[in-house]
């Protein structure tokens, strides 16, 4: 039996954030781990999604939690790696937040539908057709394995507006119920 660890979650301004994960090639015992840890992880900060860069991990796996809203509660919680958006539709707004992007909450345009093609733990290709909730944080994560932030979403305006919020998650002036990783060496 596996025990499993909270990892540190990465906050903005940290290089591994910026990055584009490397694909994962087969899955061996510390991938299993590393899925592991990071579904305890994302638990544990109230998640929905969370995506191996957010744990200083450099591959492109991500976990995925959404079966906690009703209209999910049929979704159990999934691995996706190396996912690639195959096709999107339509556009739509709504809030989103970011585990490495403590307290902030943006307006953020995505696709509305979405078509994922990824790989499960078996490494087995899935495709999978997501639109609303569901499309929104696998668009999030992938975002995420490509280094880029839901922060890159938002017009200059809102980017000035939320300046000082992200340099203090910076400097770790943030307080949140779970570990953080801060500039590459501070646990918090």
């Amino acid at each position: 039996m596996m025990i499993m660890k909270q990892l540190p979650i990465t906050t903005y301004g940290m290089e591994i954030l910026r990055k584009k994960t490397i694909p994962v090639k087969d899955v061996d015992m510390n991938i299993i781990e590393t899925v592991g840890n990071m579904f305890y992880t994302m638990e544990k900060a109230d998640g929905v999604g969370l995506a191996a860069p957010q744990v200083d991990i450099d591959k492109a796996i991500a976990v995925i939690d959404v079966s906690h809203y009703d209209e999910y509660a049929h979704i159990k919680p999934f691995v996706i790696i190396n996912p690639v958006i195959e096709e999107s539709h339509g556009l739509w707004h709504a809030e989103e937040g970011c585990l490495s992007i403590p307290g902030i909450k943006l307006n953020i345009p995505r696709a509305e539908k979405i078509y994922v093609t990824y790989y499960d733990l078996d490494m087995n290709e899935v495709n999978l057709e997501a639109d609303k909730l569901l499309g929104r944080v696998l668009q999030h994560e992938i975002d995420h394995l490509n280094g880029k932030l839901f922060t890159d979403l938002i017009d200059e305006d809102e980017k000035k507006r939320i300046k000082r919020d992200l340099r203090d998650i910076k400097k770790g002036l943030i307080e949140t119920g779970y570990k953080l990783l801060i500039n590459e060496e501070k646990i918090r």
